[in-house]
């Protein structure tokens, strides 16, 4: 095994980055990150070598956030301070979140390996090098499925190949 620092090194920003995929929050996914590591440090003997420590680290991270998420079920609160920018009106600002709301219905639709690829690529900033590695596969069947999941959302989900 690898020492520690090293790993670290070499897999943190792919940890980070499949973090914020899922946080849509920096500081959140930089805490999530530090406490994979400690995670990983406490756990090193279990580790087995079965898969790539990339994808060893993300399920860690994964879980983590799963813990995260089943203790903070509560709502953020509002910001106090006023926006820097003026806000949309109702009406604009209803369109767009509609707008979202439609996109993301509609990768929802997408086969679990689909949807989870266009979540780290579209909302996560990962490269195909690092969806193969977090995914266990390749940089060109994250490409390929990125592009085929593209192309059904494109046209709605109507030519599917299988």
């Amino acid at each position: 095994m690898d020492d520690m620092d090293e790993i670290y090194r070499q897999h943190a920003k792919t940890v980070y980055k499949f973090l914020l995929s899922r946080t849509h929050d920096p500081g959140l996914a930089e805490e999530l990150t530090q406490e994979t590591f400690y995670q990983a440090v406490r756990s090193i003997d279990r580790f087995d070598g079965g898969c790539k420590i990339s994808v060893w680290l993300c399920q860690i991270a994964k879980h983590l956030w799963y813990q995260h998420l089943r203790r903070h079920r509560r709502e953020a609160p509002m910001p106090e301070e006023a926006p820097e920018f003026p806000a949309p009106s109702a009406e604009e600002g209803l369109l767009e979140r509609e707008g979202h709301l439609a996109l993301l219905r509609q990768i929802h639709t997408l086969p679990a390996e689909s949807r989870e690829v266009v979540y780290l690529r579209a909302f996560g900033g990962l490269s195909f090098r690092e969806i193969g590695d977090v995914t266990g596969r390749t940089e060109t069947w994250a490409r390929v499925t990125f592009y085929r999941s593209k192309e059904k959302l494109r046209n709605g989900g109507i030519g599917d190949e299988k």
